[in-house]
């Protein structure tokens, strides 16, 4: 631009002097050729100076553009120069915790050899009382299902036990079924069965000498005791609570107790099939009365003979005794 308005007067100045001077047509065509040359020269002028602008233009967008990438450059310089300061803080801290851990090691291996043969030594022991604790485990684990096969066992027994009670008052009741509105009684109880024979049924009043209408009872009972030999027996005398009067053998209630069981035992022993070690004879006086009224009907009640009918539990304490 700086050119382009410094040629203009130039070429203006040298039009008017040649005018002015009144040159010849020579001179005149050589100044055409030269203002035509000038001209030429002015538009190459303008040309390059066209070029220049768009050159210059272009420069300058590369100049934006090489200044964007520098603002970027220097922003990811900063980014790398924030990174590298934050890893040299961080490498200086490593570095610090490695002398540490140096230092350490060093201390352990010149100054805990005993305290590691220690730690191996309670680990060995921690280790043991495992081993042990393991082997009683298993000591407790087979003798836990030792004992639940025996409880299974003892269950199945006790089972068989109370289905033959049952089974052994259903046919004790068959067998008596025509004295049991004479005074005879057969329960259950506490996994035993109970033949209650009255006063009436076996004895007269103050006797211990089995009649004919007991003996009749107490026949059928036998074979019913004979047929099963597992059962126990035990034959107990019961009286009221009067006074026994008289002299002679029985002095009092005790003494009729006792005789009516031992009758009642030898009566049922002569049955040959029964063993008299299944036996036991014994009186209870007046101490145990079914019913604590003091009125003849609980008085007779009282007055009885019981026959206690019990399995034999050798097998179940067997069971109970084992190791």
């Amino acid at each position: 631009m700086l050119k382009k308005t410094f040629l203009a007067p130039v070429v203006l100045a040298l039009l008017i002097s040649s005018f002015s001077s009144c040159v010849g047509l020579k001179k005149y065509q050589e100044e055409q050729q030269r203002v035509a040359i000038v001209e030429s020269e002015k538009e190459q002028l303008k040309n390059k100076i066209r070029s220049l602008e768009v050159a210059n233009n272009e420069l300058e967008g590369k100049f934006r553009n090489t200044e964007k990438k520098m603002k970027a450059l220097q922003s990811e310089n900063n980014s790398w120069l924030s990174d590298f300061n934050r890893m040299k803080k961080e490498n200086e801290q490593l570095t610090k915790f490695i002398c540490e851990l140096e230092e350490q090691q060093k201390a352990l291996q010149s100054g805990s050899s005993r305290e590691i043969r220690k730690l191996i030594s309670d680990l060995q022991a921690t280790q043991n009382d495992l081993l042990a604790r393991e082997d009683k485990l298993k000591a407790s684990e087979s003798a836990l299902q030792a004992n639940n096969q025996r409880l299974m066992e003892l269950e199945r027994i006790l089972r068989e036990k109370d289905q033959a009670v049952n089974d052994l008052k259903n046919k004790v009741m068959n067998a008596l079924t025509g004295y049991q509105k004479q005074g005879l009684t057969v329960y259950e109880k506490n996994g035993k069965v109970y033949v209650s024979l009255e006063e009436r049924l076996l004895f007269k009043t103050g006797q211990y000498i089995v009649d004919t209408k007991g003996k009749n009872a107490l026949r059928e009972l036998s074979n019913v005791l004979a047929e099963n030999p597992d059962i126990n027996i035990m034959v107990e005398g019961h009286t009221d609570d009067v006074p026994l009067r008289g002299t002679g053998t029985l002095k009092d209630n005790w003494d009729l107790s006792v005789m009516r069981a031992t009758a009642v035992t030898r009566f049922l022993l002569n049955n040959k099939k029964i063993d008299p070690k299944r036996i036991i004879a014994s009186g209870r006086s007046e101490y145990i009365p079914l019913v604590d009224e003091k009125t003849m009907e609980a008085r007779r009640k009282n007055r009885r003979t019981e026959i206690i009918l019990t399995p034999n539990l050798d097998e179940v304490l067997r069971i109970l005794g084992s190791d």
